[in-house]
């Protein structure tokens, strides 16, 4: 398939479908555990999970920081003509980059575990439990990393659906592990935490597969210019790692908020919603992973149109999604509180009003994500970050902050539907902007003289 020259609809189409079944699966490593773990534990379990959350998404967003921020790059030399040799100097550099970032990460992780839980929330009642998960796990963070590092160049390389397959065949396993190892094994959260690794593991040998195909042009180079190219890829992905580290603050500052004012049983509703948002994240994720290998190699080859094509196809696509997630914690709220615990009455009764006031955010969300994706793809990093940044920090955090103050603890839900649609406005605005003007040589002009 040629993302040059064939039917953007059925490239968009062929794509949506490998990257949002990708995204969506990889979702269930955090989903799973935490049903698995409520139902074993209980409402402690759930909130347990919320403490743990912040740690995937540092974790995540790394590894999306030089996936997307290099596969862009590695896909906007490909539509230049650029040879693979030239290419491949942006995965060498993403490569090593996740890689020393990996190691970094895992040595805090497995060192300070503790302490970490603590400032996300912990109490001396849920800490023995998310200890008990993260053991496991912490025994190989840099896998995680590096998938979502592999995950982002296969798409661009050609081979979405390999990438599919991998994360189906972690998801499967970690999701019959779970059963097994919780429930048949009585190993609890432990057992959770031993499914996901060894899921994960799997998805990293059915991703390394790529590299004995006849298809791959994946390889690792001598980078020319190393600092100026890491440079850019974290200049270009930045954005991406500010939507997945904003989870991961965002959650630590629910969770100390929701305790100060609301208490544990709140907590554990939220660390449903921690994880129902990250399937909405993720179903936004697949979205820009499905549009932006088309948008950076057709921007690289200075076809405006067929990013214009793309960019219809990717918005349509996120407002369908976030039509559906809105509706589904509005008018079914407690089904999610029942997949992923054993709620007793006291969740019940309060659970509804959390996810109809908190749900309304999953309405623009997908929107606000794939803008991201599509200012990188034209390199307006200075865009989507700020947008990312206010988004997922500043005026967020600000309202976590702030809104309990004013109006009472119920207004702390209302945090994300506020800053989403403040968000959206610019968005939209600067979608309009980029769209009408779009520029066909200043930024690929910019990126080759940083490569010279």
């Amino acid at each position: 398939m040629n993302l040059l020259t064939d039917k953007v609809k059925k490239i968009y189409s062929r794509y949506l479908l490998a990257s949002f079944g990708s995204a969506l699966i990889s979702s269930i490593y955090s989903l799973v555990d935490t049903a698995v773990v409520g139902q074993y534990h209980g409402p402690e379990g759930a909130a347990a999970m919320a403490v743990v959350a912040p740690i995937w998404n540092i974790v995540y967003s790394l590894g999306l920081l030089f996936g997307i921020g290099g596969s862009v790059l590695f896909a906007t030399m490909k539509g230049q003509g650029k040879s693979q040799k030239e290419q491949n100097q942006y995965f060498t550099a993403a490569f090593l980059g996740t890689s020393i970032i990996a190691v970094i990460v895992w040595i805090a992780i497995f060192f300070f575990d503790e302490q970490m839980l603590t400032l996300f929330g912990g109490n001396e009642e849920l800490l023995p439990l998310a200890l008990r998960y993260l053991f496991p796990i912490k025994c190989g963070i840099p896998l995680f990393m590096l998938n979502q590092l592999l995950a982002a160049f296969l798409r661009n390389d050609g081979a979405p659906g390999l990438a599919t397959r991998a994360v189906f065949a972690g998801g499967l396993f970690n999701i019959a592990g779970d059963i097994i190892f919780v429930f048949v094994f009585d190993m609890g959260a432990f057992g959770a935490g031993l499914a996901t690794i060894l899921g994960a593991l799997l998805t990293s040998i059915v991703m390394c597969s790529h590299f004995l195909s006849k298809k791959n042009t994946l390889k690792l180079v001598k980078p020319i210019g190393f600092g100026a190219k890491i440079q850019r890829i974290f200049v270009t992905g930045f954005s991406t790692f500010v939507n997945d580290i904003a989870m991961g603050v965002l959650t630590i500052l629910f969770n100390r908020q929701i305790m100060q004012y609301l208490g544990t049983d709140a907590l554990a509703v939220y660390g449903v919603i921690v994880n129902l948002s990250t399937v909405v994240q993720s179903c936004a994720y697949g979205v820009g992973n499905a549009a932006q290998p088309i948008m950076s190699i057709n921007f690289g080859a200075r076809q405006p149109t067929r990013i214009k094509q793309t960019l219809r196809y990717g918005i349509f696509t996120a407002a369908a999604l976030g039509l559906i997630w809105m509706a589904a914690a509005v008018f079914i709220p407690n089904t999610f509180t029942h997949i992923f615990m054993t709620p007793t009455e006291s969740v019940l009764a309060i659970a509804p009003t959390i996810f109809r006031i908190y749900g309304l955010s999953f309405l623009i969300l997908p929107l606000n994500i794939f803008s991201t994706y599509y200012f990188q793809s034209l390199l307006k990093p200075a865009a989507s970050f700020c947008l990312s940044l206010a988004r997922g920090i500043v005026l967020s955090g600000i309202l976590i902050m702030v809104l309990p103050l004013i109006f009472g603890a119920t207004s702390l839900w209302a945090a994300m539907p506020v800053t989403e649609v403040v968000v959206a406005i610019v968005v939209v605005i600067l979608m309009v902007k980029f769209t009408k003007n779009l520029d066909e040589g200043a930024d690929i002009n910019s990126l080759e003289t940083a490569d010279q």
